[in-house]
């Protein structure tokens, strides 16, 4: 039987004659949607498998799908006849473009085969002559297809070859995601082997030895695995120990390494090819000459089969010598071994006579850390969830590693300075310390924003425009923008005469959900507020002597510089007589809350809209009460328009009375707190509410003058008795003149059989809607109107900012880059830009 091997991942090309069986043979061995038939091709773009004249639209179309199934990393089969260079080039090119290997399967069956399959296909028959020249061009096809480009080229030339064939489909050689560590992930060692055994001993490994003394493994009791990123030799005194090592590790197991420059140099040395012995390689060769021929057979074969990099743990982990930017990873091409050996250069020298190398860290955006070397650094340092672990060691610098996936720093200083640098060190905050705010890519929609457990959410290109432009005039200062908090549904329209929100609707949505118990939160008439604190400004950038900071739900600032520092300042206070520094092990905290009284921030919105109308409504009423009770007194039958203007009357009194309740003194703040959201390596959104709450009551009990306590109360949903007091008690509060209140899962996040399920409803009450909807909304014939809303819009935007804004805060709280966390942040403003229903 013939074993064929193919990457799961590439180009395959059936190539031969017609009737050779090449779609048999496809249909035998791989997946419908993999094969990509020339044939079919010409069905689609023609209507007719047969017209060639339609061929090159055809292998045009066929050519774009197979480009796109290669980007999205999927096996892709042609089956064409294939058996010219220019068809077969072409198809090469997609595969290069995509940095993915080609390989082909050849059918060379005897002509007289092809000939006889070929009477049996009907309609669809090949001219004999069109066989003949088919044939002619496979026998001169297989003298120069290996020159071509193709990784492996199968011939099967029997019929018996063909039927027997088995594919076997293998990982690439760089595939390593599922060995998922932990790693400890080391610089450039360049023949430091006094320093490489120093710091695996820091790193816990345990030594064996050769009979001459030599450290020939070293394996980590606890089973970690070493990763070295290359450039194991050259410039410093002991590669061929180095070597030793590093092989032994490999042998066993206990390591795993890619190849750096150096390496690849030495090859081509070791193989007697013309490179010039500089940067230390002619130290290099002269100790492997001396240490005999097995050794260098050995080191030849070891630093041959290095591979250009490593993806790991389920593909969150790459290492690269010199890095690999995202479309690169995983992939296999010439252009990707020479990106992750050498990096990339401007086409520039410096004023050290260098290439001057393109900081591709600074606009890296991929999902996985990448860990690499090949440009000694001060120190390591993440930039874009990337770090260069060269901290030039044979520089007399230091040698480090990575502890994957801890993130820990481990570095031993070198023992002495072995060789001059080309140019000075650099700092891995040098000409890369802007890599954390957002590029004009990463607002520009269309985006598909990607959490790291809860889903994808989309921004179209009309919604980011939005965000753009109120991020942009309107934000506060970006560094400190960590989190929006998401909008928030309504209950469903009640059906309860004379109410258009009730209680019964948000409940009911919730027992439905499988929810057995939530809690019911005081609707504060104020406004949504984030609050940061920090007692480290060096984190987020800040000057010193920075607090925090304080931004409604679009984040602007509620407050000019002095007046929030001094609020600010109170809230330190509060934190630190509450001892939630040190409970919550933490030098800043996000709170989410509301900040009263609402005139703070709506003073212009009351003033010019709610009070013109409140007062020109009741005038106007009032007068024409006046005059139509005088009408009436003359004996004019007006009784009928006398009494609807009375109610118009008193509904414009009852709007005026709505919005006057959230006019306050601004010289009053008050913060009403009713979520922790994170702090320093932690979010709390697994927390249960009477956790936040309680949190929320010591605030209010440490600092009465700005904390306000959050009434609430819990229900069970399957209790009658306690789903009645909660409608109770919420009555009491909207008849009182209170907005409402807020339904939330008494677990918190908490997902659904049908996904997540809404953080919070909010019910307002009859008097407060007058504010949203107009005096005379309960008027039944407006009152019907406002019932015919669909949430379902609603809710699902609320969930969507829900999702990107608990990524931003994981993403704060993992110290991950800002452009990372400002993506979320400016996908929540990019869905707010959305017009919705004005009904909700």
């Amino acid at each position: 039987m013939s074993e064929l091997q193919l990457p799961e991942v590439g180009l395959v090309l059936l190539v031969g004659a017609s009737g050779s069986g090449k779609s048999s043979f496809a249909a035998r061995h791989f997946e419908a949607f993999e094969v990509l038939s020339s044939d079919y091709f010409r069905g689609l773009v023609g209507n007719d498998e047969t017209d060639q004249s339609v061929s090159k639209a055809a292998f045009e179309a066929l050519e774009f799908v197979a480009g796109k199934r290669l980007e999205a990393g999927l096996l892709t089969v042609v089956d064409a006849t294939n058996v010219q260079q220019s068809a077969r080039q072409s198809l090469i090119e997609v595969a290069r473009k995509h940095d993915v290997l080609v390989s082909a399967i050849v059918l060379d069956v005897p002509i007289r085969l092809c000939f006889e399959r070929n009477e049996q296909r009907g309609r669809r028959r090949v001219p004999p002559g069109a066989i003949e020249r088919q044939h002619k061009e496979l026998k001169r096809s297989l003298k120069s297809m290996r020159r071509e480009g193709f990784a492996r080229i199968h011939v099967l030339d029997t019929e018996e070859q063909i039927a027997q064939a088995s594919i076997l489909r293998h990982k690439l050689l760089n595939d390593f995601r599922d060995q998922t560590g932990p790693f400890d992930v080391i610089g450039d060692v360049h023949g430091c082997l006094d320093e490489l055994v120093m710091l695996l001993e820091k790193l816990g490994y345990r030594f064996e030895y050769d009979a001459e003394k030599n450290p020939a493994n070293a394996v980590h009791p606890q089973g970690r695995r070493a990763v070295f990123v290359g450039d194991l030799v050259d410039r410093g005194p002991d590669s061929v120990g180095v070597l030793r090592l590093v092989m032994g590790m490999v042998r066993s197991g206990a390591a795993l390494a890619v190849s750096g420059n150096h390496e690849d140099k030495l090859v081509r040395a070791l193989r007697g090819r013309n490179v010039n012995l500089t940067h230390g390689l002619d130290q290099t060769m002269d100790q492997i000459q001396q240490a005999g021929a097995q050794l260098k057979r050995d080191i030849t074969d070891f630093c041959a089969s290095l591979i250009s990099h490593l993806v790991l743990d389920e593909g969150k982990l790459v290492i690269a010598h010199a890095g690999l930017i995202e479309k690169y990873q995983g992939r296999a091409s010439k252009r990707v071994r020479a990106f992750a050996l050498y990096g990339q250069v401007t086409g520039e020298v410096d004023e050290f006579g260098l290439p001057v190398r393109y900081p591709w860290a600074k606009d890296y955006r991929g999902s996985a850390a990448v860990l690499f070397g090949h440009t000694p650094m001060t120190e390591v340092a993440w930039i874009n969830n990337t770090a260069c672990l060269d901290t030039g060691c044979v520089f007399g610098g230091q040698l480090s590693a990575m502890r994957y996936p801890e993130r820990e720093v481990v570095a031993v200083d070198a023992l002495q300075q072995y060789a001059e640098p080309g140019r000075p060190l650099e700092s891995p905050f040098g000409p890369q310390r802007e890599s954390g705010v957002l590029s004009m890519e990463d607002v520009t929609g269309p985006l598909r924003l990607k959490t790291s457990s809860m889903g994808t959410v989309k921004i179209s290109a009309e919604q980011a425009a939005g965000a753009l432009e109120t991020m942009s005039r309107f934000a506060t200062d970006p560094r400190w923008l960590r989190y929006l908090p998401p909008t928030m549904s309504p209950a469903e329209s009640s059906q309860r005469p004379g109410y258009l929100e009730h209680p019964d609707e948000a409940l009911a949505y919730y027992k439905k959900q499988g929810v057995s118990k939530v809690i019911c939160e005081q609707k504060h008439m104020g406004s949504r507020a984030v609050m940061l604190l920090a007692r480290n400004p060096e984190r987020f950038d800040a000057p010193e002597g920075w607090l925090g900071t304080l931004h409604t739900r679009t984040g602007r600032e509620f407050l000019d510089h002095g007046a929030e520092r001094e609020l600010l300042a109170q809230a330190h206070r509060a934190v630190d007589a509450c001892g939630l520094w040190q409970e919550l092990d933490t030098d800043w905290l996000i709170l989410d809350g509301e900040l009263l009284p609402w005139s703070l921030k709506a003073e212009s919105l009351i003033k010019d809209s709610y009070a013109s109308v409140g007062a020109s409504s009741v005038a106007a009423t009032q007068a024409t009460v006046q005059v139509l009770e005088q009408a009436a007194g003359a004996g004019l039958e007006v009784s009928a328009l006398l009494a609807s203007v009375q109610e118009q009357h008193r509904n414009a009194r009852a709007f005026r009375d709505s919005y006057r309740r959230y006019v306050g003194d601004k010289e009053q703040l008050r913060f009403a707190a009713f979520q922790v959201l994170a702090a320093q390596e932690k979010t709390f959104e697994s927390k249960d509410h009477g956790w936040h709450m309680g949190i929320a009551q010591r605030l209010a009990e440490a600092a009465p003058k700005l904390f306000i306590q959050t009434e609430w109360t819990s229900v069970e949903l399957d209790s009658e008795e306690q789903v009645q007091a909660a409608v109770d008690w919420w009555e009491q509060l909207t008849q009182a003149g209170g907005e409402g209140m807020v339904v939330k899962p008494w677990g918190n996040l908490q997902r659904g059989a049908k996904g997540w399920i809404q953080p919070g409803i909010k019910v307002r009450g009859r008097e407060y809607l007058r504010i949203i909807y107009g005096p005379d909304y309960l008027e039944p014939q407006n009152l019907k109107r406002l019932r015919q809303r669909a949430t379902d819009k609603k809710r699902a935007r609320a969930i969507h900012e829900y999702i990107l804004g608990l990524e931003a805060l994981r993403l704060s709280a993992q110290g991950e880059p800002l452009w990372k966390i400002h993506q979320m942040v400016f996908g929540v403003l990019a869905l707010e830009s959305e017009p919705i229903d004005p009904r909700l």
